[in-house]
């Protein structure tokens, strides 16, 4: 029996040009342990996605610099954006640290650099999940729905990588499915609005911006927090504050001020930082003390026993 020849893959290579920290750019967008869509082994670094074009698959592997291949109807789509994938459009030009703590985190890390997809869709389905749960009831959300209506990954990926759910697989999915995955009607509603608009939501890394994050806004059930949180993954953005995240502001406030603060008073500490507000906050979570923890662990809940 004549063996099917695998299919071929588009290859690339990239080096930095100066410091780079290319795990810092890719970290935001693994969504948990055991993310359908992020798998490592020794053949490199899997990520599964959906593009414009379909699905891909891009395989990173990583030393002195990034060799990537990559499978699919994506194929051509994630190699070209492979360098703004690892940061190498983030331009932190005028950046001044207005803190110690900022100014000598920067410098413990000078290879920061904010990666950007160059696609919506995927990192919005994520960020709507995560709307106002804990990060164990979304991840597990994630993982039931990209497992059951994902796409395999294109190429010889590793067994189980799948995409995340596409706004078509999205829109046919039952409710009670979405109930069996755990996420309440709030959230289901905001997902299948985004799906409906995906492609015209897709412009959004074109505005960029407060623009990029205002078209967001326009669909039922997103709002600034989820739209900053898309904006920081699909283009980069340096100035998208994730208002209203749960630690954020306590984070914020323990690191500059060393007690905590709400919304109102993060956004005054941050304001010169502006329009680098959120590379600032980063600076601040990496080397920042966090906030003390006073109470048990939030217990997380699960939508499918309601």
């Amino acid at each position: 029996m004549t063996a099917i020849p695998a299919p071929a893959a588009l290859v690339r290579h990239w080096a930095p040009d100066g410091p780079h920290d290319v795990a810092s750019a890719l970290r935001p967008l693994r969504r948990g342990p055991g993310d359908p869509a992020w798998q490592q082994d020794e053949r490199g670094l899997w990520l599964a996605a959906n593009t414009p074009d379909g699905a891909g698959t891009l395989c990173l592997r990583i030393g002195d610099d990034v060799a990537a291949s990559a499978w699919g109807p994506g194929a051509e789509r994630l190699i070209d954006g492979l360098p703004a994938l690892l940061g190498a459009e983030d331009d932190d030009s005028g950046f001044v640290a207005h803190h110690p703590l900022v100014a000598e985190s920067r410098r413990r890390r000078p290879g920061l650099r904010l990666g950007s997809t160059g696609r919506v869709w995927d990192v919005l389905l994520a960020a709507i999940i995560e709307q106002k749960v804990t990060g164990t009831e979304a991840y597990r959300t994630w993982r039931d729905l990209a497992r059951r209506f994902g796409d395999p990954a294109p190429g010889p990926a590793p067994a189980g990588l799948t995409t995340p759910p596409s706004p078509r697989a999205v829109l046919g999915i039952e409710d009670w499915e979405w109930h069996k995955a755990g996420l309440d009607g709030a959230r289901r509603r905001a997902v299948l609005a985004a799906a409906q608009v995906a492609g015209r939501l897709e412009r959004a890394v074109e505005l960029k911006g407060e623009e990029g994050r205002a078209l967001l806004r326009k669909v039922p059930g997103i709002g600034v927090w989820t739209a900053a949180e898309v904006a920081q993954r699909a283009w980069g953005d340096p100035d998208a504050l994730s208002v209203g995240d749960y630690h954020l502001s306590d984070l914020i406030g323990y690191g500059l001020l060393g007690h905590k603060i709400d919304d109102d008073r993060m956004l005054e500490e941050l304001a010169p930082y502006t329009p680098q507000r959120h590379r600032a906050a980063l600076y601040v979570l990496l080397g920042g003390p966090g906030k003390p923890r006073f109470a048990p662990r939030f217990s997380p809940r699960d939508y499918r026993r309601l």
